[in-house]
């Protein structure tokens, strides 16, 4: 009975070890299969990968060589659909997924309208995304794009629907629609226009102590004298009794301009 008991030990430690370890990646369905580099275990014999499971399924992937590829198209995926791969090996070695990026999601809506209302709402839709990611509302002042906002992506095929306020300025305004993903290089929409009939809004004083104040809501920007900015919002004042004594520049509206803080 010892060297029963003895024998069954062994067995168990031998099942444990022999699956040691785990690689989990959570991703999108991109339309693309993932490869794997598979070492040799730390004694030399056999490979390092046990079993590989996507959505909690086994493959049937040929896993007992140096390198084997995850075939994600048998599973009949849509592309944006939500993948849980998990890679489990023995312990003392670690395989390495040769293309991780596959499984994050890529930009790649197409916008098939996108409005400005009177009140400076942007209303967009989209078609073709296959991912969750946000989406950027840029508009053109102060010569460069100034972010308005952000709002998180459906990530489906669509049409999607998507708002956000903004602050038209006085005149000729412009807008686009940006959205970044994992690769950095960002996917514009093209530019859409609107024409706003308020009157330019001013301010006062040129010589502050507390407060600034505008004539409408405005967006605005507040720069020191090293190109640093110091305060930016919307509304129809700005606090700025905390900034210290002296002059600044001042972006609202269309215009540009400065004041000194007393």
């Amino acid at each position: 009975m010892k060297n029963f008991g003895l024998i069954l030990f062994v067995i168990i430690l031998g099942l444990s070890s022999a699956n040691a370890g785990e690689i989990k990646l959570d991703g999108i369905f991109q339309g693309k299969n993932l490869y794997v580099q598979n070492p040799f275990t730390s004694s030399g014999v056999g490979f390092c990968v046990v079993e590989v499971l996507v959505n909690g399924k086994m493959t049937t992937d040929e896993i007992n060589s140096s390198a084997f590829e995850v075939d994600l198209s048998i599973f009949q995926f849509n592309i944006g659909d939500k993948l849980t791969i998990s890679i489990k090996h023995k312990e003392n070695c670690t395989p390495k997924v040769l293309n991780p990026e596959v499984l994050k999601p890529k930009s790649t809506f197409k916008t098939s309208a996108i409005t400005v209302e009177k009140d400076g709402t942007v209303k967009w839709t989209t078609t073709g995304e296959s991912g969750k990611l946000g989406f950027i509302v840029e508009q053109f002042r102060w010569n460069k794009w100034v972010k308005v906002g952000e709002v998180g992506g459906n990530g489906t095929a669509g049409p999607n629907n998507y708002t956000i306020k903004s602050y038209p300025h006085s005149g000729d305004n412009k807008y686009r629609i940006k959205q970044i993903d994992f690769t950095g290089k960002p996917r514009y929409s093209d530019d859409v226009k609107h024409k706003s009939f308020g009157p330019a809004v001013t301010f006062q004083p040129k010589k502050v102590d507390n407060e600034i104040t505008f004539s409408a809501p405005t967006m605005y920007e507040i720069y020191d004298n090293y190109g640093n900015i110091v305060l930016k919002g919307n509304g129809t004042s700005v606090n700025v009794s905390k900034l210290k004594k002296g002059d600044y520049f001042l972006n609202f509206d269309n215009q540009m301009s400065d004041f000194k803080k007393k």
